[in-house]
């Protein structure tokens, strides 16, 4: 017992060498670099002038349990259009979205070659006449105002893509496992680097997205041959228009993800992971990668490099959404988690094999 006791005394009295502290200390730089301030959309002002109308377009799958608060917390305008695009729903979707207030259109039949969001949008959007286009997810709890936000960004750039990744709610003790996938969703968009003038990315977030109808048109939008086979249709949309704004959910944005458990958590975040660490701009990659080595790493060096990266997840976790204090402390953990489903989507993509999604099965390609 002695003997451990001064084993364990000694490791928490290392000192680290230069190399140790060098190592660390980029990939820890490198986390605030990538995740320096959330940028959320902006408020409107008071006074500010009629907007057009919009026609928001809900893609939805076996959401009954989720659609009506998506629904009922949009505060529409004269002209606006809530769609709700039924993709095939086995459970109640349909009629609990009437009942909250949308109009319902059942997605026609799969065409050869589409994947079945892309497919709803494109029929919402045929479907709607208004002249501004807002996607949001089935998910999404969005506040009243959120139509007038989106309609006053897209208005500043009419020429791109207005996109806006909801803070993650989690309830479940699965649902945790996203804490180290949301944040570096985040960092490798550049939606959270430093600099004050943020440039035009090209990776977009599905759950909320905005644009001109004309705009969207012009780039063949998901009915382009890139985007309509996409699993990461949000990806091949942005890059599609080339020029997204990206902003942050907090503080009023949320939405909770991957509710099926451990299994849903995984399978989710397989089908988009490589795919947006293979498009993100190269140096957003490698701070990325530096990180998560000083996530991962800092424990096995020494106990104050492993309370820096603590205490810097902790920061972190509170930009990207509502983590429990937990997962917070088991981040080393969760990046072994977040490591391998990394691999996991890598050989998908590869190898052309699937993953199930929602009684589906695609393919992260």
């Amino acid at each position: 017992m002695c003997q451990h006791r001064r084993i364990v005394f000694a490791w928490f009295s290392l000192q680290p060498s230069v190399p140790e502290w060098i190592g660390f200390g980029v990939g820890w730089a490198a986390g605030w670099l990538a995740c320096w301030r959330p940028r959320p959309l902006p408020a409107v002002a008071a006074g500010a002038e009629t907007r057009h109308a919009v026609a928001v377009i809900i893609p939805a799958r076996n959401e009954a349990t989720v659609i009506a608060t998506v629904v009922g917390g949009l505060r529409a305008g004269p002209g606006d259009e809530v769609l709700v695009v039924d993709d095939h729903s086995t459970d109640a979707t349909g009629a609990v979205a009437a009942r909250a207030g949308a109009r319902v259109l059942s997605a026609p039949d799969l065409p050869t070659g589409w994947l079945g969001k892309p497919h709803a949008c494109r029929a919402g959007v045929d479907a709607t006449a208004a002249p501004l286009l807002v996607f949001l997810d089935a998910d999404v709890h969005p506040p009243p105002d959120l139509l007038d936000r989106l309609a006053a960004a897209v208005q500043i750039h009419p020429d791109g893509l207005v996109s806006v990744q909801p803070a993650h709610r989690p309830l479940g003790p699965a649902e945790q496992l996203s804490l180290p996938f949301n944040v570096v969703a985040l960092m490798g968009s550049g939606a959270t680097a430093a600099g004050s003038a943020r440039p035009a990315a090209t990776l977009a977030f599905g759950p909320v997205l905005a644009c001109t109808r004309a705009r969207y048109e012009a780039v063949g939008g998901h009915g382009h041959e890139s985007v309509r086979s996409a699993v990461a249709e949000d990806l091949a949309l942005g890059r599609r228009f080339g020029s997204v704004r990206l902003h942050t959910g907090r503080p009023d944005v949320w939405f909770r993800m991957f509710p099926g458990g451990w299994r849903g958590v995984v399978d989710g975040w397989t089908k988009h992971i490589a795919i947006g660490a293979a498009r993100g701009r190269w140096w957003l990659t490698a701070l990325v990668v530096a990180w998560v080595w000083s996530q991962a790493a800092g424990w096995m060096i020494s106990p104050w490099f492993g309370l820096a990266a603590l205490g810097q997840l902790a920061v972190f976790a509170r930009r990207a959404g509502r983590f429990s204090p937990v997962a917070v402390v088991l981040g080393p953990v969760l990046m072994l988690v977040f490591t391998a489903v990394v691999l996991r989507s890598g050989f998908l993509a590869v190898t052309g094999r699937r993953v199930a999604w929602k009684g589906r099965a695609v393919q992260p390609r």
